[in-house]
Protein backbone atom coordinates (compact mmCIF):
# COMPACT_ATOMS: atom_id res chain seq x y z
CA UNK A 1 0.00 0.00 0.00
CA UNK A 2 1.29 3.45 -0.81
CA UNK A 3 2.01 5.45 2.90
CA UNK A 4 -0.74 7.94 3.81
CA UNK A 5 0.01 11.15 1.94
CA UNK A 6 0.40 14.10 4.77
CA UNK A 7 0.56 17.00 2.39
CA UNK A 8 -2.09 19.10 2.04
CA UNK A 9 -4.30 16.53 3.53
CA UNK A 10 -7.65 18.34 4.57
CA UNK A 11 -7.69 19.81 0.74
CA UNK A 12 -7.15 16.32 -1.10
CA UNK A 13 -9.57 14.47 1.11
CA UNK A 14 -12.05 17.41 0.30
CA UNK A 15 -11.86 16.83 -2.74
CA UNK A 16 -11.45 12.74 -2.91
CA UNK A 17 -14.77 12.18 -1.11
CA UNK A 18 -16.90 15.13 -2.68
CA UNK A 19 -15.49 13.44 -6.31
CA UNK A 20 -16.20 9.32 -5.13
CA UNK A 21 -19.90 10.57 -4.25
CA UNK A 22 -20.29 12.83 -7.40
CA UNK A 23 -19.14 9.51 -9.54
CA UNK A 24 -21.88 7.33 -8.02
CA UNK A 25 -24.56 9.46 -8.56
CA UNK A 26 -23.47 10.05 -12.14
CA UNK A 27 -23.50 6.43 -12.37
CA UNK A 28 -26.87 6.41 -10.96
CA UNK A 29 -28.30 9.04 -12.99
CA UNK A 30 -26.70 7.35 -15.98
CA UNK A 31 -28.98 4.01 -15.04
CA UNK A 32 -32.19 5.73 -14.24
CA UNK A 33 -32.09 7.89 -18.34
CA UNK A 34 -31.92 3.97 -19.39
CA UNK A 35 -30.36 5.30 -23.01
CA UNK A 36 -27.12 3.37 -22.46
CA UNK A 37 -23.81 3.19 -19.61
CA UNK A 38 -20.42 3.67 -19.69
CA UNK A 39 -18.84 -0.17 -20.84
CA UNK A 40 -17.63 -0.82 -17.43
CA UNK A 41 -21.35 0.07 -15.91
CA UNK A 42 -22.73 -2.19 -18.73
CA UNK A 43 -20.96 -4.89 -17.69
CA UNK A 44 -21.93 -4.70 -13.93
CA UNK A 45 -25.65 -3.79 -15.25
CA UNK A 46 -25.49 -7.14 -17.14
CA UNK A 47 -24.47 -9.22 -13.94
CA UNK A 48 -27.15 -7.25 -12.30
CA UNK A 49 -30.08 -8.46 -14.29
CA UNK A 50 -28.56 -11.95 -14.30
CA UNK A 51 -27.80 -12.40 -10.27
CA UNK A 52 -30.72 -9.95 -8.39
CA UNK A 53 -27.85 -8.56 -7.12
CA UNK A 54 -27.92 -4.43 -7.03
CA UNK A 55 -25.89 -2.26 -9.53
CA UNK A 56 -23.77 -0.80 -6.89
CA UNK A 57 -23.03 -3.79 -4.93
CA UNK A 58 -21.99 -5.56 -8.02
CA UNK A 59 -19.71 -2.39 -8.73
CA UNK A 60 -18.41 -3.17 -5.37
CA UNK A 61 -17.57 -6.47 -5.89
CA UNK A 62 -15.75 -6.51 -9.30
CA UNK A 63 -13.70 -3.64 -7.56
CA UNK A 64 -12.28 -6.28 -4.85
CA UNK A 65 -11.50 -8.89 -7.82
CA UNK A 66 -10.36 -6.10 -9.98
CA UNK A 67 -7.71 -5.69 -6.71
CA UNK A 68 -6.68 -8.52 -6.85
CA UNK A 69 -5.13 -8.33 -10.37
CA UNK A 70 -3.28 -5.75 -8.87
CA UNK A 71 -1.40 -8.31 -6.97
CA UNK A 72 0.81 -10.27 -10.19
CA UNK A 73 1.27 -6.69 -11.37
CA UNK A 74 2.43 -4.99 -7.91
CA UNK A 75 0.41 -2.44 -8.32
CA UNK A 76 0.10 -0.73 -4.91
CA UNK A 77 -2.81 0.81 -3.69
CA UNK A 78 -3.63 3.98 -1.88
CA UNK A 79 -6.45 5.32 0.41
CA UNK A 80 -8.27 6.68 -2.62
CA UNK A 81 -8.34 3.50 -3.80
CA UNK A 82 -9.88 1.14 -1.14
CA UNK A 83 -12.35 4.33 -0.87
CA UNK A 84 -13.15 4.27 -4.50
CA UNK A 85 -14.34 0.73 -3.97
CA UNK A 86 -15.82 1.59 -0.72
CA UNK A 87 -17.78 4.32 -1.50
CA UNK A 88 -19.03 5.03 -5.65
CA UNK A 89 -20.94 1.32 -5.81
CA UNK A 90 -23.21 2.59 -2.36
CA UNK A 91 -23.53 5.87 -3.27
CA UNK A 92 -25.26 4.23 -7.17
CA UNK A 93 -27.42 1.80 -5.07
CA UNK A 94 -28.22 4.88 -2.55
CA UNK A 95 -28.99 7.37 -5.33
CA UNK A 96 -31.25 4.30 -7.35
CA UNK A 97 -33.34 4.36 -4.33
CA UNK A 98 -34.32 8.09 -4.39
CA UNK A 99 -34.38 8.48 -7.60
CA UNK A 100 -38.01 7.71 -9.70
CA UNK A 101 -38.15 4.59 -11.32
CA UNK A 102 -39.51 5.59 -14.69
CA UNK A 103 -38.48 8.69 -16.08
CA UNK A 104 -41.02 10.87 -18.28
CA UNK A 105 -40.04 11.87 -21.96
CA UNK A 106 -37.18 11.48 -23.71
CA UNK A 107 -36.13 15.21 -22.74
CA UNK A 108 -36.18 14.28 -19.16
CA UNK A 109 -33.97 10.93 -20.14
CA UNK A 110 -31.54 12.68 -21.89
CA UNK A 111 -31.17 15.43 -19.82
CA UNK A 112 -30.32 13.26 -16.94
CA UNK A 113 -27.75 10.98 -18.71
CA UNK A 114 -26.14 13.98 -19.73
CA UNK A 115 -26.41 15.50 -16.33
CA UNK A 116 -24.58 12.11 -15.40
CA UNK A 117 -22.03 12.44 -18.05
CA UNK A 118 -20.76 15.55 -16.53
CA UNK A 119 -20.72 14.03 -12.92
CA UNK A 120 -18.63 11.40 -13.80
CA UNK A 121 -16.14 13.77 -15.33
CA UNK A 122 -16.10 16.08 -12.30
CA UNK A 123 -15.86 13.24 -9.83
CA UNK A 124 -12.90 11.93 -11.87
CA UNK A 125 -11.22 15.05 -11.88
CA UNK A 126 -12.04 15.91 -8.15
CA UNK A 127 -10.69 11.61 -7.17
CA UNK A 128 -8.07 11.57 -9.64
CA UNK A 129 -6.37 15.05 -8.79
CA UNK A 130 -6.29 14.36 -5.43
CA UNK A 131 -3.55 12.13 -6.04
CA UNK A 132 -4.44 9.63 -3.42
CA UNK A 133 -4.61 6.38 -5.46
CA UNK A 134 -6.31 5.11 -8.95
CA UNK A 135 -8.92 3.53 -9.28
CA UNK A 136 -8.90 -0.11 -9.58
CA UNK A 137 -9.38 0.03 -13.26
CA UNK A 138 -7.55 2.28 -13.63
CA UNK A 139 -4.81 0.69 -12.04
CA UNK A 140 -5.27 -2.62 -13.55
CA UNK A 141 -4.99 -0.73 -17.33
CA UNK A 142 -1.31 1.48 -15.68
CA UNK A 143 0.01 -1.77 -14.15
CA UNK A 144 -0.34 -3.85 -17.33
CA UNK A 145 0.67 -0.86 -19.65
CA UNK A 146 4.22 -1.26 -16.57
CA UNK A 147 4.38 -4.75 -18.23
CA UNK A 148 4.88 -3.22 -21.69
CA UNK A 149 1.69 -3.23 -22.96
CA UNK A 150 0.45 -0.02 -24.57
CA UNK A 151 -1.50 1.67 -22.57
CA UNK A 152 -4.03 3.09 -25.34
CA UNK A 153 -4.62 -0.49 -26.42
CA UNK A 154 -5.05 -2.31 -23.05
CA UNK A 155 -7.84 0.22 -21.98
CA UNK A 156 -9.30 -0.35 -25.44
CA UNK A 157 -9.44 -4.12 -25.27
CA UNK A 158 -10.15 -4.11 -21.40
CA UNK A 159 -13.66 -1.73 -22.75
CA UNK A 160 -14.52 -3.79 -25.29
CA UNK A 161 -14.28 -6.68 -23.83
CA UNK A 162 -16.71 -5.61 -20.62
CA UNK A 163 -18.79 -4.05 -23.01
CA UNK A 164 -19.72 -7.23 -25.07
CA UNK A 165 -19.80 -9.31 -22.17
CA UNK A 166 -22.12 -6.93 -20.31
CA UNK A 167 -24.34 -6.07 -23.67
CA UNK A 168 -24.75 -9.98 -23.98
CA UNK A 169 -25.71 -10.27 -20.42
CA UNK A 170 -28.31 -7.85 -20.91
CA UNK A 171 -26.89 -4.66 -19.94
CA UNK A 172 -28.37 -0.90 -21.65
CA UNK A 173 -26.52 -0.42 -24.85
CA UNK A 174 -27.05 2.79 -26.75
CA UNK A 175 -27.01 6.67 -27.20
CA UNK A 176 -25.98 7.28 -23.59
CA UNK A 177 -22.51 4.22 -24.24
CA UNK A 178 -21.95 6.57 -27.49
CA UNK A 179 -22.44 9.89 -25.25
CA UNK A 180 -20.23 9.10 -23.04
CA UNK A 181 -17.49 7.39 -25.00
CA UNK A 182 -17.29 10.33 -26.92
CA UNK A 183 -17.29 13.31 -24.11
CA UNK A 184 -15.84 11.68 -21.03
CA UNK A 185 -12.11 12.26 -22.34
CA UNK A 186 -12.18 15.59 -23.17
CA UNK A 187 -14.39 16.40 -20.23
CA UNK A 188 -11.70 14.68 -18.21
CA UNK A 189 -8.80 16.17 -19.89
CA UNK A 190 -10.26 20.31 -19.43
CA UNK A 191 -11.31 18.94 -15.61
CA UNK A 192 -8.31 17.39 -14.15
CA UNK A 193 -5.52 20.18 -14.95
CA UNK A 194 -7.79 22.42 -12.75
CA UNK A 195 -8.72 20.00 -10.39
CA UNK A 196 -5.10 18.43 -9.51
CA UNK A 197 -3.67 19.48 -6.27
CA UNK A 198 -0.49 20.56 -6.37
CA UNK A 199 2.14 18.90 -4.48
CA UNK A 200 5.98 20.18 -3.45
Amino acid sequence: MLPLPTERLPRRLGQLLPGLVAFGVGIALMVNADLGLSPWQVFHQGIAENTGIAIGTVTILTGIIVLLGWIPLRERFGLGTILNVAIIGNVVNVTLLLLPEELSGLAMRWTTMLGGIVLIGLGSGLYIGAEMGPGPRDGLMTGLARKGFRIGAVRTGLEISVLAIGWLLGGTVGAGTVAFAVTIGPLIAFLLPRLTVQLS
